[in-house]
């Protein structure tokens, strides 16, 4: 068992840069099954997550390799193979991303059900659905989903919720499609408009990333390309809040001001000075905290994805805040774990009543999924004495790179007993 080790009450101050985009990454790495020849993408950050995504391109014959600087090469031969291995996507939900482009590339996938974060059901039959209207065949068989076609055609295609892993499923699948798909509902995350971004740039013809309707104008082969990932804003959020609930200045650096705007916002509202650059944000805190109501809502809303670390300071902030969660059924799982640090939170169905406290108080606690990882950490940074956060190899490390250099930068006392995840080479 791995685990954390942080004392509270340091006002954490100076600049930090933020690391390429996790859920930009891995959708991308997904597409290169697309691609033919040799690929570049830069920004990649250095996660577990990436590790095993990397491992799935190997096992269905693309080499992939890991460089340093966050580069990772793609040699795409044309040669894949139309099984993805069921002890790698298990582990990690996102590995089912690669179910689209190898239906397209090959006419046949067979994939198992995902795995991940256990912070909700999380079906994939809006992807899967979403495949059936693009004419393919789908039966589950011994934990796979089996998808065949011979040739996926165009279609008009209306999602029953805006899910971001559908749209892009969606998207990839459909970039070999016959004639146009035009996808309806659909989600407009930033990851989604980098996924565009990347497979246009490879020769696909995909239009309306961003808005509520994507086209795709099928194409007949995708070229090897060079590429950078945007920053990851779930990084820079918690970056942000961290800042924010120790009453210190810390300027985050590569980051999209623009992706974070609803956080932001919040922020203010609590009583937080941000200040946006072109590329940067500056957050001083000043310790007058005030409470403020949250509902998770797909982008341009609110993040889920932030939620649990901003109840970390709603926590601390004087007054009592509301946050109603309408993205995931279990993501409150941290509000035990908060209890257990002095945090008055009571759960009302979909919503979180935060009584704020006057400080938190060091525990031992644990994590279950990754965001509650960040929100226990950032609790952990505002707590009186010493806090001992457990299993943070099982999901912290999944999402963020470097979280306990960047934060003993800026002048945290915290301490990971654990070796740095090593991506796999051409070995």
């Amino acid at each position: 068992m791995k685990r954390l080790v942080i004392k509270g009450g340091k006002k954490l101050t100076g600049e930090v840069a933020v690391s390429g985009s996790k859920n930009a990454a891995l959708p991308i790495l997904a597409a290169t099954i697309l691609l033919n020849g040799e690929s570049t993408i830069s920004n990649i950050p250095n996660l577990l997550d990436v590790i095993t995504i990397l491992r799935v391109l190997k096992s269905l014959g693309i080499r992939a390799e890991y460089h340093a600087g966050g580069k990772v090469k793609i040699w795409n031969t044309g040669s894949v193979k139309h099984v993805a291995p069921y002890e790698l996507v298990t582990k990690m939900r996102a590995s089912f991303f690669v179910i689209g482009p190898i239906l397209a590339r090959k006419g046949l996938a067979k994939v198992p059900l995902p795995g991940g974060c256990a912070i909700g059901s999380r079906p994939v039959n809006i992807h899967i659905k979403g495949l059936e209207q693009l004419g393919a065949s789908v039966r589950m068989e011994h934990g796979f989903v089996i998808v065949t076609a011979n040739q996926l055609q165009g279609k008009r295609i209306y999602l029953d919720f805006p899910s971001v892993g559908a749209t892009e499923t969606i998207i990839m699948a459909a970039t070999f499609a016959k004639g146009k798909t035009i996808i309806e509902n659909v989600a407009r995350e930033p990851e989604i408009i980098d996924l565009a971004n990347f497979l246009n740039k490879a020769g696909a013809k995909v239009s309306g990333a961003g808005t509520e309707v994507i086209e795709v104008e099928g194409v007949e082969s995708l070229h090897g390309i060079d590429y950078e990932i945007i920053p990851d804003r779930v990084e820079a959020g918690t970056l942000m809040i961290a800042a924010a609930i120790t009453g210190g200045e810390v300027k985050v650096k590569k980051a999209i001001p623009k992706h974070v705007e609803a956080l932001t916002r919040k922020l203010q509202d609590i009583g937080v000075s941000v200040k946006v650059d072109q590329d940067s944000i500056l957050v001083k805190g000043n310790g007058k905290l005030k409470a403020t109501d949250v509902k998770t809502l797909p982008y341009p809303g609110f993040p889920t994805d932030i939620q649990p670390q901003l109840s970390s300071l709603l926590a601390v902030s004087k007054g009592t805040s509301v946050v109603t969660e309408t993205i995931f059924e279990n993501r409150f799982m941290h509000v035990p774990e908060l209890k257990r640090m002095g945090a008055d939170i009571k759960i009302e169905g979909k919503s979180m009543i935060i009584h704020g406290v006057e400080k938190l108080s060091g525990a031992q606690v644990r994590v279950s999924d990754l965001r509650a990882g960040a929100a226990l950490v950032l609790a952990g940074l505002a707590a009186e004495g010493e806090t001992e956060i457990d299993d943070i190899d099982r999901h912290l490390i999944r999402g963020y790179e470097n979280l306990v250099e960047k934060i003993q930068s800026l002048g945290g006392d915290i301490f990971a007993p654990t070796k740095k995840p090593a991506l796999p080479n051409n070995s």
